[in-house]
């Protein structure tokens, strides 16, 4: 006979009870092992096994749960280093505690070779949160397979404006879109391995990221900058990453009214806080009383710091308690709810994680134009096509994507030519990279079909890993003044002029790239532009000189296959644009990369656009098809909890599809209604068929939040909905927003 947990019966002893005795963890190796059995099986939970564990600790102990286990000495070997192994906080051996095993990942697994994912950005432009989770699920279990328990993958800042060089790292300018999206990932993500959201909050420039002052008020923070952030703290998320930045004049990691007030208090997050790496932490203590709970990934400021404040009563041992309570509870909870089986490494870079990326990759990719040319649109192209040029200098790069923190080192990568040679293989396909415009238009010429591939590289954009506006005083008292300090933030200065990435200085292509495009459009009208890279890249000084324009984004390691296969028909462009590309830099508002202080208002991208009564050149949402699908809003019901709409979706075209339907509101009595996305999703059509598509709509757009009571409530206006495949100029057909009845 077996008890409730599994055990035998003793003896010859009765059995009076199913109800186990609590358990009393002891010291050993096997105490955090001991611990997550039974929160799994039921016995204690993680609150109280948290509990049992601290109690366990010495203040060396318990002190070391809040920092970094890694010396400082290795902070100049941090880049080599984040592609080896994991990096580890608060592991104590002697309990079997194993730490937070950092590995980052937002495109896939940073440690050794792993499956490198289409950018983040590229994903956004799937529209597909369901495909988005199952990336997540695949980066956890690559993660975990690499030694890892915790990845900081899920990057939900907003796109404030496209020349942010990370950009690409984030999903895009809408906060439903981010919100959806990030929450899909964490989802994912968790049931592998603890996930972590960054960066909080207000985060979206790089050259000063570390210096920014970032000035927002109430009605702007909590209703544009904020409600992503909530939504994946709503979906699980473990652990909240805070940013470099400051936000109304304190660092993030001493913000308490942000960290302690808005993310705990009022949102109810009981995971756990670690700082940005190195320069993210400005005081030991002052962060840990804010609610910042670990300093990574180095023993700096804490390791010098805590142990004095904590003797000396600066610092309340309750207030290292709460934040070693939080870190436990969080990882016991984890490991025993966390998939089971553990991957091998047989997973990384498998033929499915693979086949997922091509997935993704394929339905990202952005159509933006497609004319006729001799009476039929120029894609796909025809099967029998028997001389192609592909051109320029990106044609055949891997170019996954910046080499920041989020560099990902695939086994292999298919670039573009590689795709189209595969997809071609009967035909005569030469290629050049462009540097000799005069060759390369010969060979466009000679060609029935010429596809330049241009755009973005690591050297136009990503993260700025070396700036000179750090705070080096952190690195120890002989950099706090004197001439240490003067001859560091003087070589960081210096070397920060010659790295590569870091915010765009155009929104433009480079020059050689647009000269390039009119060079092969005039040798060859059959002319299909590619456009790579990470946001918007406006392309009116050229755009009317070609049939076709596609964004194919950073696409990942099966990128050049998906291309490939878009570009024959064998699938669709499935991708929508997640932020708006404007005809002109100057309809966006104003980036000043090297700015000390900002104003983050609600009027960016798209909103911006509108309210200014600007044309984009590509509105939000925008992706064209190779078939002809409509829309129609059948009914919806709403109220300030959110609602549902019933939209018939038609294909009318010659070819089955996709389409991703998309519902705004708006209050039409503005002089320039704004567009606020409400819901949206996925569907295949089937040529010539028909369906009902229910979604749900997210009321938040609608609604203000009063700072005194922390309500929130409609806003003011004639509210209207409309069902659109993108974000609408015209409201003719827009119904009133109407309660649910009763």
């Amino acid at each position: 006979m077996m008890n409730a947990n599994g055990g035998g019966q003793r003896g010859g002893e009765e059995l009076i009870s199913d109800v186990a005795e609590p358990v009393a963890l002891r010291a050993s190796v096997h105490a955090f092992e001991e611990a997550v059995a039974a929160v799994r099986a039921g016995t204690i939970d993680a609150d109280e096994a948290s509990a049992q564990l601290i109690r366990l600790l010495t203040d060396k102990e318990l002190l070391g749960l809040l920092d970094g286990d890694s010396p400082r000495r290795l902070l100049p070997f941090i880049p080599a280093l984040l592609g080896r192994r994991p990096f580890v906080a608060g592991a104590v051996a002697r309990l079997g505690i194993p730490g937070i095993r950092f590995s980052d990942g937002a495109r896939g697994v940073v440690i050794g070779a792993a499956t490198a994912f289409p950018v983040t950005m590229a994903r956004a432009a799937t529209w597909n949160p369901e495909l988005e989770q199952r990336v997540g699920e695949a980066i956890g279990a690559e993660t975990r397979a690499r030694g890892a328990n915790y990845s900081a993958s899920v990057c939900v800042n907003l796109l404030r404006h496209p020349a942010w060089g990370r950009a690409q790292e984030c999903y895009g300018e809408d906060p439903v879109l981010v919100g959806q999206m990030g929450s899909a990932l964490t989802r994912g993500v968790r049931v592998h391995t603890m996930a972590c959201v960054k960066h909080f909050a207000l985060n979206s420039m790089e050259n000063e990221r570390f210096e920014v002052d970032v000035a927002v008020d109430d009605h702007a923070l909590h209703e544009v900058y904020l409600p992503h952030f909530k939504a994946t703290v709503d979906a699980g998320a473990d652990s909240i990453m805070s940013a470099y930045n400051r936000v109304r004049g304190e660092y993030m990691d001493v913000n308490r009214a942000l960290l302690t007030d808005i993310l705990r208090d009022e949102w109810g997050f009981t995971g756990f806080v670690t700082s940005d790496w190195v320069f993210g932490t400005h005081d030991a203590v002052a962060s840990l009383k804010a609610g910042m709970d670990i300093e990574m990934p180095l023993r700096m400021l804490r390791a010098r710091a805590l142990p004095a404040a904590l003797r000396s009563g600066e610092l309340d041992r309750a207030t290292v308690l709460q934040s070693a309570h939080r870190i436990l509870r969080t990882s016991i909870l984890h490991a025993a709810t966390r998939e089971q089986q553990e991957p091998s490494a047989t997973v990384i870079a498998s033929p499915a994680h693979r086949a997922l990326a091509l997935q993704a990759a394929a339905e990202s990719i952005v159509l933006l134009k497609n004319d006729a040319v001799d009476e039929t649109p120029l894609l796909p192209l025809p099967r029998t096509t028997r001389r192609l040029a592909v051109i320029g200098r990106l044609a055949d790069e891997a170019n996954l994507g910046d080499h920041g923190s989020s560099r990902v080192r695939p086994p292999s990568t298919v670039s573009p030519l590689q795709g189209v040679r595969e997809a071609f293989p009967a035909a005569h396909i030469t290629t050049a990279t462009g540097q000799n415009e005069s060759a390369a238009a010969t060979l466009a010429a000679q060609a029935e079909i010429a596809i330049v591939v241009v755009g973005l590289d690591q050297h136009d954009e990503g993260e700025s890993v070396v700036t000179g506006g750090v705070d080096v005083g952190i690195l120890g008292r002989a950099f706090t003044s004197g001439l240490s300090r003067r001859i560091f933030t003087g070589l960081a200065h210096l070397a920060a002029r010659f790295v590569r990435g870091g915010d765009r200085n155009s929104l433009e292509l480079r020059p050689s790239d647009a000269s390039l495009i009119r060079a092969v459009s005039a040798a060859n009208p059959r002319t299909v532009v590619v456009l790579i890279g990470g946001s918007a890249i406006v392309t009116d000084a050229w755009r009317d000189r070609v049939p076709a324009l596609v964004l194919a984004w950073y696409g990942g390691m099966e990128g050049g296959h998906a291309l490939a296969s878009m570009l024959t028909g064998d699938t669709e462009p499935g991708g929508r644009l997640p932020f708006v590309i404007p005809r002109d830099a100057a309809q966006l508002p104003l980036f000043d990369s090297a700015a000390k202080a900002v104003v983050y208002d609600d009027a960016w991208g798209q909103r911006h656009l509108d309210v200014t009564g600007s044309t984009p050149a590509f509105p939000f949402g925008f992706g064209l098809g190779y078939t002809t699908i409509t829309h129609e809003l059948l009914d919806h019901t709403f109220a300030d909890a959110g609602g549902t709409a019933r939209v018939f979706v038609t294909n009318t075209g010659d070819r089955d599809g996709s389409t991703v339907v998309q519902l705004y509101a708006a209050d039409v009595a503005a002089e320039h209604p704004v567009a606020q996305l409400v819901g949206f999703q996925k569907v295949m059509v089937q040529r010539g068929a028909s369906t009902t598509v229910q979604i749900a709509l997210d009321a938040g757009p609608t609604l203000q939040r009063d700072p005194n009571s922390r309500q929130w409530s409609a806003r003011s206006g004639e509210w209207a909905l409309i069902a659109a495949q993108h974000s609408p100029s015209n409201w003719t057909g827009a119904v009133p927003l109407r309660p649910i009845a009763g």
